[in-house]
């Protein structure tokens, strides 16, 4: 959403766009997961007395709206692209299929995972772990929104937190850092699924992290 407190900023989607074209280019085969809130957080709406499975539902939903401008993006930047969503909307995207989604990497094409899980109660982290596991990706690259890593305490609020360069997941589990939910990094952690958590506004910074160069925080 750039700098407004709502919805999507086209030109912060081109700027992500543009960037994993250039990864695209290098060779490398990328599955993305979208977020929603942007456009919605089913947590916070259920916190004010909304049904659960219902805000979850539609956290989902603004999920694909993401997912479709990114495709969008994607595209007019030349790089061929599909969406595949966990609750099947056959009108503007695929159904989520492991085998379709490893076929189209294997031929270039990015593959946008929207949708989350398909289930209430799961977060979109959960959803990076589980289909980084199903489809056997090297490595979880989690573009944060002006957060450069893994801090001790929350960087916002402590101006002398500290960020990590590397910790294991079992670190993480134990102190409870915010890295991800603690089901999604148990399930990275059972899997021996690395995740680098770097901030995605940073011009430059997917690039980096797809090429292996430090960059933010490296959980493995």
């Amino acid at each position: 959403m750039g700098e407004a407190g709502y919805g999507i900023d086209p030109a912060v989607v081109t700027a992500i766009a543009d960037q994993i074209s250039r990864v695209v280019n290098d060779g490398v085969e990328i599955a993305i997961v979208v977020g929603g809130g942007n456009i919605w957080r089913g947590l916070a709406a259920s916190a004010r007395g909304m049904d659960r499975a219902t805000a979850d539902y539609m956290g989902m939903l603004a999920t694909v709206i993401n997912g479709l401008a990114l495709q969008d993006a994607l595209e007019q930047a030349g790089v061929h692209t599909r969406v595949q969503t966990a609750v099947e909307m056959h009108q503007v995207a695929e159904p989520y299929i492991r085998r379709r989604a490893i076929r189209h990497m294997e031929k270039g094409r990015v593959v946008i995972l929207a949708g989350g899980t398909g289930n209430p109660y799961f977060t979109t982290d959960t959803a990076a772990a589980l289909r980084a596991v199903e489809i056997g990706a090297e490595v979880i690259l989690m573009g944060k929104n002006n957060v450069d890593g893994v801090y001790d305490d929350d960087p916002k609020l402590n101006p002398q937190a500290t960020r990590y360069a590397v910790l294991s997941h079992q670190e993480a589990l134990e102190r409870n850092l915010r890295v991800m939910d603690q089901s999604a990094l148990a399930l990275c952690r059972e899997n021996n699924l690395p995740i680098i958590v770097f901030d995605l506004m940073t011009p430059g910074n997917i690039e980096r992290a797809a090429r292996g160069d430090e960059v933010g925080t490296l959980v493995s």
